[in-house]
């Protein structure tokens, strides 16, 4: 057995991407794709982003009442298979496949899920499935734009958006769930949201809350109780949000633009006080220096609002690069304003979107690959409960390949093989629970640590691989 008791081992980072489905954003390129054509894109994301060393995929898999899994409580969706309600066939459940192989090679899976869009880009009814929400809650059903719209205020559409939640909770291994910045709709100027006739029914109960307030109440509820929920079955999954990247105007003082608060009735600040999501990722989608929505003085307002010590991982708009003729010096830039506040506890990073990085738009994944040059874990949530992780049993080290035996008792998901550089310890390699042998390995020290859901490690087993070395037993 070989210990470095002073050895460092390195920094903890989220590094995420938003894969998204809507419209075919980012997958599957077409609707009209077979299962195969599906299944080697999905193949080729999960490479790209192992490539790259990111570490979790913020994966669209409800993007308007709709289902990228195997749902009897939501139809399949349109952007799958080209009629919401098809079944992909021959049958997969893009879900379950694309969490069995990221968590192969050490890629975390949050599920992200639009609560209250019934259909995006169209108010037709035509085509939707008999078990879609808008079909299932007509009343509650609205127009707005140039989409349908769910009302937050009605309890039936609450615990229809609950039972989803809880759901694909209880029957998959994800390891969080997600929501971006749609609450109520964003305002049309000159259009008001209908849902007068659900304010009128709170205000005959004997309802105080003024409309503003009243609309907050509704989101606060489904997310405090999303919250508590998806802790009560699997008290491991983290819950995080991505509002929109203003609280209000003012807030820091300079900053101009929409209020979140006042217009999306999505009070952030709150749920990150409160403690009620595991991570806050604001919408940071602006450039460092303009002053009116200034991407470091935002990050540093939301830091400030931390006040349960949770974790921010900043959202930044990688695909600026294409839209809107950005450097990518810039997005570069923006990691490195949010690394210099890991002391805050801004401790990681939300790409949008995932086809920049696997198209290498304008470089971008180069450039990243020089700031993700080895893998690296996600940061520990020590506030989420989890079994404690096994320590990895029977390492036997032969020429270039480490092996270990299987974890019996199902507490690790994943395993993390350092490699001792200087006496810092470098992660060489992250594995899932089901693989036990690493090879192609150079000779040296090496240490391997079970990691849990939660993200914390085991004591490490340590073992040396030399040129000519026979079997060596950690």
């Amino acid at each position: 057995m070989f210990y470095f008791e002073d050895s460092v081992w390195p920094v903890r980072e989220f590094r995420g991407v938003w894969l998204a489905t809507v419209a075919n954003i980012d997958w599957p390129s077409s609707r009209h794709l077979t299962t195969a054509q599906q299944q080697h894109e999905l193949d080729n994301i999960i490479q790209s982003l192992q490539h790259n060393n990111f570490n979790a995929i913020i994966f669209q898999a409800r993007t308007s009442g709709d289902a990228f899994y195997n749902s009897t409580i939501e139809p399949w969706s349109y952007y799958l298979t080209g009629s919401q309600g098809k079944a992909p066939n021959p049958f997969w459940d893009p879900l379950a496949y694309l969490i069995d192989k990221a968590h192969n090679v050490g890629i975390e899976v949050h599920v992200w899920f639009n609560p209250y869009r019934a259909r995006s880009g169209s108010t037709s009814h035509s085509g939707l499935a008999p078990n879609h929400m808008a079909r299932r809650f007509p009343q509650y059903t609205y127009a707005y734009g140039n989409n349908l719209w769910m009302d937050p205020g009605a309890h039936e559409v609450q615990e229809h958006i609950i039972n989803v939640y809880k759901d694909v909770v209880s029957r998959y291994e994800v390891d969080g769930v997600h929501m971006d910045d749609y609450f109520y709709p964003y305002p049309i100027s000159g259009h008001t949201f209908p849902d007068t006739h659900t304010f009128n029914t709170y205000k005959s109960k004997g309802g105080t809350l003024s409309v503003q307030d009243w609309r907050r109440d509704n989101v606060n509820s489904l997310i405090q109780r999303i919250q508590s929920e998806i802790h009560a079955i699997k008290s491991y999954v983290k819950f995080g949000i991505s509002p929109f990247g203003i609280w209000k105007p003012g807030h820091p003082v300079g900053i101009h633009g929409l209020s979140a608060y006042d217009s999306l009735y999505a009070d952030a600040r709150k749920w990150f006080n409160q403690g009620w999501v595991d991570y806050l990722s604001p919408q940071l989608y602006w450039k460092i220096e303009p002053p009116a929505q200034s991407y470091p003085a935002l990050l540093d307002w939301w830091l400030n609002q931390n006040s349960q010590r949770h974790h921010l991982y900043a959202g930044n708009y990688a695909g600026r690069v294409v839209t809107d003729g950005w450097s990518v010096q810039e997005i570069i830039n923006q990691i490195q304003l949010s690394r210099n506040r890991r002391e805050s506890l801004c401790l990681g990073n939300i790409q949008f979107s995932e086809k920049y990085f696997s198209k290498n738009s304008h470089g971008i994944a180069d450039e990243f690959k020089k700031l993700y040059p080895t893998p690296a874990l996600v940061p520990e949530m020590s506030w989420l409960a989890d079994v404690t992780p096994s320590m990895p049993k029977q390492v036997v080290g032969q020429g270039h390949s480490l092996v270990w035996s299987r974890d019996a008792t199902k507490s690790v998901l994943y395993w993390a093989v350092y490699k001792s550089i200087a006496d810092v310890w470098i992660l060489e390699t992250v594995v899932g629970a089901d693989i036990v042998s690493i090879s192609n390995l150079s000779s040296g020290s090496y240490a391997i640590r079970g990691v849990n859901r939660v993200g914390e490690e085991s004591q490490p087993v340590y073992i040396t691989l030399t040129e000519d070395s026979g079997t060596i037993i950690g």
